[in-house]
Parts: structure tokens; sequence; C-alpha cells
């Protein structure tokens, strides 16, 4: 007992030393581009906390007009008011957008296409590790918000996307969409739902729908990423106990908001990146993906059965 009494300082001022260079070591990649974005327009999804928050941020203090489409109006407000007092720039606008239900994306889009103008599309939002739920429309929650609310978002925002070209599509997937798979015959979690093997399925589908989306705009201007953003501090995890627990014994190794953020901007700002498209980047640098996420049979599949079951 006193030998441990009397190592624990050491250990203490060990750690003490060592957790910022634990911190430093595991933030990962850093956007390095000095891109301005004046005149540019900008939509974050999910932007009014967390990683969206800080990549709009960011976007905002390069001189963009940024969007911020959230389902909770009165946090993206004070997100907003956040990111208008943090950049100087009063071009942060704030729109009702809920992935979970097509109706919301539809109108978010109609009210959205005003503005004319889209450089930049950063599909942000999501949800992680949810009990079994369904949304408005009746797809699987992971399933539904996480990949088809953001394909019919892009779908409806592709034409001035192409108009405003170049412009950018930034896909948040997660490394997790290694243990995933597309179980087309149970889409929707009615014959069997673990919440585990949705959230990864969700994470594959962005990968799937990021290289079938680049191969259908190959010519067009508009390029396409999927970023894995790190593992990071977020309310993202709030569905699972043992998740927000592990967050915070580890808390040393997690990113930031702001680190997290990273990768998104790279992708929507580094310059050269464009032969890239369709591809997957983890700490600012192109990644290595799964063999399930290299199919280009079943990326043209996805892309199918989404259209269908969207009625577009």
């Amino acid at each position: 007992m006193i030998g441990i009494l009397v190592l624990l300082p050491s250990f203490f001022s060990f750690l003490y030393v060592a957790v910022p260079c634990i911190r430093k070591y595991f933030a990962g990649g850093v956007c390095t581009s000095t891109v301005q974005l004046p005149g540019k327009v900008v939509v974050v999804t999910g932007a009014n906390t967390g990683i969206g928050k800080e990549t709009a941020k960011e976007l905002a203090r390069r001189g963009a007009r940024v969007y911020i489409a959230c389902r909770d109006i009165l946090k993206g407000e004070s997100a907003a008011s956040e990111i208008r007092a943090a950049t100087k720039n009063q071009q942060v606008f704030v729109r009702k957008l809920d992935l979970s239900d097509t109706k919301s994306i539809r109108a978010f889009a109609e009210g959205f296409l005003a503005e004319k103008q889209l450089h930049i599309l950063i599909n942000n939002a999501g949800v992680m590790m949810c009990p079994y739920s369904k949304t408005a429309d009746g797809f699987e929650t992971h399933f539904g918000v996480n990949h088809l609310g953001h394909f019919l978002l892009t779908h409806l925002l592709l034409e001035t996307l192409k108009e405003s070209a170049p412009s950018r599509v930034v896909n948040v997937s997660s490394m997790i969409h290694h243990f995933g798979s597309i179980y087309f015959r149970n889409l929707k979690g009615e014959k069997y739902y673990n919440r585990v093997f949705a959230y990864c399925q969700s994470k594959l589908a962005n990968i799937l729908f990021t290289r079938e989306l680049a191969y259908r705009l190959k010519g067009t201007g508009v390029t396409t990423y999927a970023v894995h953003p790190g593992i990071v501090r977020s309310e993202l995890v709030r569905h699972s106990f043992v998740l927000c627990l592990l967050w915070r014994l580890f808390a040393p190794f997690v990113k930031s908001a702001q680190q997290g953020a990273q990768t998104s901007l790279h992708c929507a700002l580094a310059e050269g990146i464009e032969s890239q498209s369709g591809r997957y980047f983890s700490d600012c640098k192109k990644a290595w993906v799964s063999p399930k996420g290299r199919n280009n049979k079943t990326a043209r599949r996805l892309w199918d059965v989404s259209c269908e079951l969207l009625g577009i």
C-alpha cells in the first residue's frame, strides 16, 4: 500500500506530461488549404453541433455564405449566432431540415433553390446506435437518415451543383464501414435488427453512394468524397451508454469536434484532388476502403434500390 501511495504522484506527473502528447498524436491530419470562399455558397447538414458546427465555422471564416441545415432550429440559430460572432461573417443562415422525413427534405430543397448557387454540399448529419425505430416514411432510422436522407437531398440539389461547377459533395462516413454489409432483403430492419450492424450498414452505404455518384458525375465539374472524421467527442454517441462511458475513459485518445472536422474541410477545400473523386479519406489523406466499399455492382444496385424507395 505504501509503495502504491509513493508511486501515485509519479504516475499523475507522467499523465500530466504525456496526455498533451497523446492528444496531439491522435489528433490526426490538419487541413492545410489556404483557399478562401468569398461568393461561394455552402450547405452543411447537422451543423448545429459537433463536427458540422466546426466545419460550418471554418467555411464561414473563409468568407462563404453558409447554410446550417438542421432539425432543431433553436440549436441551429444558437450555433449560427456563435459562428457569426467568431468569424465576423453575417452570411450564416439556418434552414429547417429533418433527414428522417422526405417531405422536410423536399421542402428544404425547394426553398434553397432560390439561392441558385451551391458550391459545397457537406452531408454531415447522422444518427448512431439508435434503438429500433422508423423514419416518417417507414425506413429503418439509420438507413433512412444516414443514407436515404442525404441521397435524396443530394439528388434534389444536383442540378444546382452542376450549374455552380466546380463544386463538391462531401459525405461523412466512418471507418466502421469495414464491418458493414448491405442487407438488401432487410433494409427496413423488419426481419431482424441490431443497432451496431444497422449503423455499419448505413456507413457502408455512404461509401457506395459516393463511389456511384462520382461515376455518374464524370465530366460535370462536380466531385465527391467520403470521409472518416476519426473517433470524435460528439453528441452522436448519446444513444449508447457503453460508448458514452468509453468516450470518457479514453478521452485523451478522442478527437475534439474541431479536429474531427479537418478531413471534411480538406475534401471541401484542397486543390488538386479532383482526380480522387469517389474516394475515401481519413486524416486528410486517401485511405483504404473495404472490398465491399469498392464493389461497383453493389454500388449500382444500392443506387437503383434507393431511387425506387424514394420514388425518384
